[in-house]
């Protein structure tokens, strides 16, 4: 099997998934563990994902009770070396076989550190994955369609009973964020990403993660606005930051490699609560745009940045309770440093609801 990059370089492995040719966009992750939970990420949706660790699939796959999504959601997956035995008391089967079931194909073998590398100095690249050398046929962009459309439910679902009403739009979203926002005080109402919630009643918005170019999502973003108008809370995660950022009148753009590894340090730019400024947390992350922060209108500052590269990693208004972050509170995978924001959006929601 054969990935071909846009640029016409050829990396040769061993095919240990499904038996297919697929395009998407080569991006690399370098997270340690949590692949189950990574590749059933609604956010990946559209990519070949390329892991920097070297062992792979020495843990198995769980059931599906155990995923982010009903599915698995990458396009296609690199790695240098792939185990075949594995071992792990939640494990149900291979990853090699729950790739196959899910039609997606996988290679081994591959010097990933090199290919990560390219990818550093060129930026995500555009690539194919297949039995043969791809790179006469024309690359297909996943950024160019609504890929938010493609993920997201078709029907509403409630979960919870409790006083307060959140609205929760789905771009893509992941299951534990789902479970973080549903408490014995809540009750979240999962929409699709184009519902016009802006008629029904509810105490506050929460905006998902999701995939690929938040400018595709005209019509989340024209529903956020109407929300903003009502005076509503709002919080919002990874795609949700940018949704909310693009309503609020700033603007969005393309990282050169994106941020996706549970291990990107953040720098908070505003208290929160008994949260000093300037510290730094560890956080789980899988996007390839990120809010321009010197485009924030007038009343936002930027809630965190990125120790790394200084780029958005969040933002809040300085009167109205609005609120988002780029990376995952919820972790899964992840470290659960800044859970805590889901506390302070739900404490937050009491005070304005009462």
């Amino acid at each position: 099997m054969k990935l071909t990059l846009k640029d016409g370089t050829v990396f040769e492995g061993v095919s240990f998934g499904a038996k297919k040719d697929i395009f998407g966009e080569v991006v690399f992750n370098t997270g340690m563990t949590g692949y189950v939970e990574s590749f059933s990420d609604p956010s990946y949706a559209g990519q070949i994902v390329v892991l920097t660790y070297p062992l792979v699939g020495n843990y198995g796959v769980p059931d599906k009770k155990f995923f982010e999504s009903e599915k698995m959601q990458i396009a296609g997956l690199v790695v240098s070396e792939y185990s075949e035995t594995y071992s792990h008391h939640d494990a149900v089967q291979s990853l090699s076989a729950w790739l196959k079931s899910s039609g997606v194909p996988a290679i081994s073998g591959v010097d990933t550190r090199a290919l990560t590398k390219r990818l550093r100095e060129h930026g995500v690249m555009l690539g194919a994955l297949g039995e043969e050398n791809l790179g006469h046929t024309r690359f297909i962009d996943p950024n160019k369609e609504n890929l938010v459309e493609k993920v997201s439910p078709k029907r509403v679902e409630t979960y919870g009973s409790g006083p307060l009403r959140i609205i929760a739009v789905d771009c893509g979203m992941k299951e534990n964020i789902v479970r973080s926002l549903t408490r014995p005080e809540t009750t979240v109402v999962r929409v699709p990403w184009n519902y016009d919630f802006t008629k029904d009643d509810y105490d506050a918005l929460f905006i998902s993660n999701g995939p690929g170019d938040p400018t595709k999502c005209a019509q989340t973003i024209s529903h956020i606005k109407k929300a903003m108008s009502a005076g509503k809370p709002i919080l919002g995660i990874c795609l949700g930051n940018q949704l909310l950022a693009l309503a609020a009148g700033a603007r969005t753009y393309k990282l050169k490699y994106g941020h996706r590894s549970q291990n990107q340090p953040c720098t908070l730019r505003l208290r929160s609560g008994q949260v000093e400024v300037g510290r730094c947390f560890i956080t789980s992350q899988n996007h390839g745009f990120a809010v321009k922060g010197s485009s924030l209108p007038r009343g936002w500052r930027e809630w965190f940045i990125n120790a790394n590269d200084g780029s958005n990693e969040g933002m809040r208004h300085s009167s109205k309770p609005w609120r988002s972050v780029q990376f995952h509170p919820e972790s899964s995978p992840g470290p659960t440093d800044t859970a805590w924001i889901f506390d302070e959006f739900i404490e937050s929601l009491k005070k304005h609801h009462g």
